[in-house]
């Protein structure tokens, strides 16, 4: 396996991108800390999170972080390495709670820049479509762009996945 730290899988929906990401942390020794950050709000999303749990090996523990992701990340670094899955089910977390977007996106970026273990982080690229009809869509569509290159800015790799093929944006290192 290539040597990465810090890598960013970026995707539409239903892109593969969390199968993508899980695959690269496979490899990694060790119990994989599973953040996830998705709120199970209703059956059709239970079902979403079950089918995830599933296709996972025993290997993996799964850390519920909602709003509060960076002390997660601090906290999983201490037992192995990361899979965030994801970071605009965060972001919307976070607009929803009325959260400050700007102070909990640095926070983010810190903990990612710090972290010591390797670490994965999904995203969904939304703005490759049409813009949308109303404030709060456009408000989550520029604050997800504006997050995507914060946190692809501290990660040595940046993939971006469509139809479940993996192209690499960036690579250093």
């Amino acid at each position: 396996m290539d040597a990465w730290q810090k890598m960013l899988v970026l995707g539409g929906a239903r892109s593969g991108k969390s199968r993508h990401a899980e695959a690269q942390c496979e490899g990694l020794p060790g119990t994989i800390n599973y953040i996830a950050t998705a709120q199970a709000f209703d059956a059709e999303m239970r079902d979403r999170i079950a089918a995830h749990r599933v296709r996972r090996s025993k290997r993996w523990q799964t850390i519920e972080a909602p709003i509060d992701l960076p002390a997660a990340i601090a906290q999983a670094q201490q037992s192995g390495p990361i899979l965030v899955d994801c970071l605009t089910l965060w972001l919307s977390n976070l607009l929803l709670a009325g959260e400050d977007i700007d102070r909990w996106s640095k926070d983010l970026v810190t903990a990612v820049g710090g972290c010591t273990v390797p670490m994965v982080l999904v995203s969904n690229e939304v703005g490759l479509s049409i813009v949308p009809e109303n404030t709060l869509a456009r408000r989550f569509r520029d604050e997800a762009g504006l997050l995507n290159q914060h946190v692809a800015a501290v990660c040595d790799r940046v993939h971006f996945v469509a139809a479940g093929l993996p192209v690499t944006l960036k690579q250093t290192g």
